[in-house]
């Protein structure tokens, strides 16, 4: 009796085990997910182009991700840096959305941007006698082409552009990516532009630092196509120009140092024909057929560009 009771026992505890309800399954991860970041940097350099004066510059961003698969993400964004143009436009606020799906080690990014520069004034001058010591020369009698002696700019260069971009990541240690940029009127300028370049990544391995610091070098390679610009500017050719930079970054949680070398092949002449500088300098070597006031930008030249950014996402750093 005493092992039957204990067979019977041993039963119904078996059968109690197989019962039992299975623990709650957990919940699928959200698709929605946000990034937000910002930085501070010695200058702002687009594509070459000091776009803050050669002088500091802040940077901030946040932006929506919507995850429809693991290889599939729709976004969009909205940044805005401090700058100084000639029009002086203080702000670039930027509206920017696309879609970015992967195949395997092949990431895809397509999408189109909207570079605003809100409350520019115009013409956005630089006062003839500051450049020759002659208060006799005046803007209207001197304005010819793009620029002019009195570096005119039109109030409103925003403008809006097309892009895609490919990144093939060999291995954790390489990085390859391709861009074109297409803008129909670069600056508000009427000139067509479009913006292609080659970027090199190469990632340190963790074994190289100490434990939580990364670093990478990279490097790019660009070329600027511009075209012809509206009768505001004279309709006369852009000068088009080659970029290049190179920079060493490090890494700790969410936060990088880069520190860049940027350089373009541009005159300072044609510098001061694209930017409109407003602190131009004059000289008889920098008069050509579509810059005859002489004044030269070092906007565009060899400078050095230290970057301190914080990026995060709230699935990864707020949960």
């Amino acid at each position: 009796m005493l092992a039957l009771g204990l067979s019977t026992t041993v039963g119904l505890a078996a059968d109690l085990s197989v019962k039992a309800p299975p623990p709650p399954a957990a919940p699928a991860p959200s698709p929605w997910d946000v990034a937000f970041g910002g930085a501070m940097m010695s200058d702002y350099n687009f594509r070459g182009i000091s776009q803050s004066a050669l002088k500091p510059s802040l940077y901030a961003y946040s932006e929506l991700r919507y995850n429809a698969t693991s290889t599939l993400q729709f976004y969009y964004g909205n940044s805005m840096e401090s700058i100084d143009f000639a029009n002086r436009a203080a702000a670039e606020v930027d509206f920017y959305g696309g879609v970015r799906p992967t195949f395997g080690p092949l990431a895809l990014d397509v999408g189109g941007w909207y570079y605003w520069y809100p409350d520019g004034h115009f013409p956005g001058i630089v006062p003839a006698d500051t450049a020759f010591g002659t208060p006799n020369i005046t803007c209207s009698n001197l304005f010819v082409g793009f620029n002019s002696a009195c570096n005119a700019a039109k109030a409103d260069q925003s403008f809006w552009e097309v892009y895609g971009k490919a990144t093939y990541t060999f291995n954790d240690y390489v990085a390859l990516t391709g861009d074109v940029f297409y803008d129909p009127s670069w600056l508000n300028s009427g000139a067509p532009g479009t913006y292609a370049s080659g970027i090199l990544k190469l990632t340190a391995p963790g074994t190289w630092l100490p434990s939580g610091i990364g670093a990478y070098l990279s490097g790019e390679a660009g070329y600027y196509w511009l075209g012809t610009t509206d009768a505001f500017y004279g309709n006369i050719k852009l000068p088009s120009y080659a970029t290049w930079n190179v920079g060493l970054g490090f890494t700790w949680k969410v936060f990088t140092l880069d520190l860049r070398y940027y350089d373009t092949n541009l005159s300072k002449s044609n510098c001061d024909v694209l930017t409109g500088d407003q602190n131009p300098t004059f000289s008889t070597g920098n008069i050509s057929s579509i810059n005859p006031s002489g004044f030269g930008s070092a906007w565009c030249g060899a400078m050095f560009v230290a970057k301190f950014s914080a990026d995060l996402t709230v699935a990864s750093n707020l949960k």
